[in-house]
């Protein structure tokens, strides 16, 4: 029982020697990612390889499940990963050397290839995986050399033990308590090492992280930085807003503004350094700086935003009021070519976007290069300094954030980073419409309530909302006032809910007179369809 209980023991910290290990490849790959290459972390690496190759219905499954919250739960889900994995390894390195530090180097190797392979890799970005997974794995076996010794000396202690036990004249054993035995020195060479090399990785990689997002961040700059008044203002008119509890506010402030994206770091661009190339089937070259934008004249537009990801019923649409100058007039600089129908937008990150050139150069639509959101220069989580806002297509062909290059091309010899994941290339927002009171799962009480929500049809405008009581007949809502055809509209149904369980349906037409879609669709390939239907509890 004592052997068995003293192997365990070792089983245990040889896991702690292979959590060190992983800790300190990560640590010295930070440090060496500062000096180098501040893109080169390998966890963040493979955690954008990771959402590179996830299939699609887990991607959606994740921003359904956890939000804006998903990076943090892939980053979470990755360290859970590696320190099962590090510990795994330290064990392998105990009962089967060198297995354990083999498995440290393929490691290192596979997060090199990440690395390697993300958009915007610089030369020298192997050298931080690489010199993390040379310093990780000598320490490892290191450690568990140390681990070996001691598990030897215990053993030869315990043989001397029992035969002292069971011969009385055996007289030269060392007494257990002695401070100098090589059992106790074993052991404290392992924790001293262990301790140290744990502490400092601590120490290392928070500093290292810290340094380098201290180093690249931008908050400060962008809070300094001062836009020219816009040329053009937008008018709100009165009844745009109908101030009803519980109802999405007529703009999204930026803290509540969803976020979808692939960038598992927010991307940290010195606007005196962000260049915009636009380049491919044109008659020349441009390249444009912020202050080029600027100089351009600004105007201001409201338009709403809405995500392919959004389910039937779902948040992940918003309303803002925009900054920025028009698209068709940046690309005229450059002079698309005949044949041209596509334009590649590309993040800072590698994210690519298929927006149709037609809907970029349309005098009738406000496609725009977007520099502020809501009265303020644009919140770096929503693309900083630079990024699109194109009304009437989903995000993921037409809003990268973070953007710097804009390719001409066509969609016969291109596509966007969505296309081969099961989403259209082309895609055009279905106009829709949603209840925010009462809310799903929460009891109202009986008597006269609001029943009340928005509808959006960008580029096209809402002509009326209807809402239906358990199947009966639809009744008109009451509309705000629009503010234009690209922004949504709140809508309002006094209801005498009775006491029980109701449904509660709403559907919208928009100003063509097309009925929004009844047929329930999914996500994928170009976004969800059909009627909100919402149980309401009344008491």
């Amino acid at each position: 029982m004592t052997k068995r209980r003293s192997g365990k023991r070792f089983i245990v910290w040889a896991a702690l020697s292979g959590v060190i290990g992983g800790a300190v490849f990560l640590a010295t790959a930070e440090l060496f990612a500062l000096l180098f290459a501040r893109a080169a972390s390998p966890i963040l690496a493979v955690g954008g390889f990771v959402i590179d190759i996830v299939p699609q219905p887990f991607k959606e499954f994740a921003i359904a499940t956890f939000g804006e919250y998903d990076k943090i739960a892939l980053l979470a889900g990755l360290a859970l990963a590696v320190l099962i994995a590090s510990a795994i390894a330290g064990i392998v390195q105990l009962v089967r050397p060198p297995l354990g530090v083999v498995a440290l180097v393929v490691a290192g190797i596979l997060s090199t290839a990440a690395i390697l392979t993300r958009a915007g890799a610089t030369p020298l970005a192997f050298l931080p995986p690489l010199l993390g997974t040379i310093v990780g794995s000598f320490l490892l076996a290191l450690l568990s050399r140390r681990l070996q010794a001691w598990r030897a000396s215990t053993a030869l202690k315990r043989n001397l033990e029992d035969g002292a036990a069971s011969d009385a004249r055996t007289t030269d054993i060392e007494p257990a308590a002695s401070e100098t035995s090589p059992t106790r020195l074993d052991r404290r060479r392992f924790f001293m090492m262990a301790a140290i090399a744990g502490a400092s990785a601590i120490v290392v990689g928070i500093t290292a992280r810290t340094v380098s997002m201290a180093a690249a961040s931008v908050e400060s700059i962008r809070s300094a930085l001062k836009l020219p008044s816009p040329r053009t203002s937008v008018t709100v008119p009165a009844g745009a807003d109908l101030n009803i509890p519980g109802l999405s506010s007529l703009f999204t402030p930026n803290e509540d503004f969803y976020r979808v994206d692939t960038a598992l770091t927010v991307p940290t661009i010195d606007p005196e350094s962000w260049r915009l190339v636009i380049d491919g089937m044109v008659d020349q070259r441009v390249e444009l700086s912020f202050q080029d934008i600027l100089d351009m004249g600004l105007d201001e537009y409201a338009i709403t935003l809405t995500c392919v990801s959004n389910e039937v019923g779902g948040e992940l649409a918003g309303n803002a009021m925009w900054l920025g100058v028009p698209l068709r007039d940046v690309l005229r600089k450059a002079g698309p070519t005949s044949g041209a129908d596509m334009v590649l937008s590309r993040s800072v990150d590698g994210y690519t976007a298929s927006t149709p050139l037609s809907a970029l150069t349309d005098d009738g639509l406000d496609a725009i290069l977007a520099v502020a959101m809501n009265g303020e220069p644009l919140p770096l989580e929503h693309g900083f300094p630079v990024r699109m806002v194109v009304p009437g297509l989903y995000g993921y062909v037409s809003a990268t954030k973070w953007l710097t290059e804009l390719t001409i091309t066509t969609f016969a010899d291109d596509e966007a980073y969505w296309t081969p994941r099961g989403y259209s290339a082309k895609a055009p927002i279905k106009f829709s419409s949603r209840v925010d009171t009462p809310k799903i799962g929460e009891a109202v009480s009986a008597g006269r309530i609001p029943i009340a929500g928005v509808a959006w049809a960008q580029t096209v405008g809402i002509e009326r909302v209807e809402v239906s009581i358990d199947n009966g007949e639809w009744i008109p809502a009451t509309l705000s006032t629009p503010i234009n055809e690209d922004t949504w509209v709140q809508w309002l149904m006094e209801w005498d809910a009775t006491p029980g369980s109701h449904y509660v349906a709403v559907r919208a037409v928009n100003k063509n007179g097309d009925l929004q879609i009844e047929e329930r669709a999914p996500i994928a390939p170009n976004g969800s369809s059909g009627w909100q239907r919402s149980l309401v509890r009344v008491t």
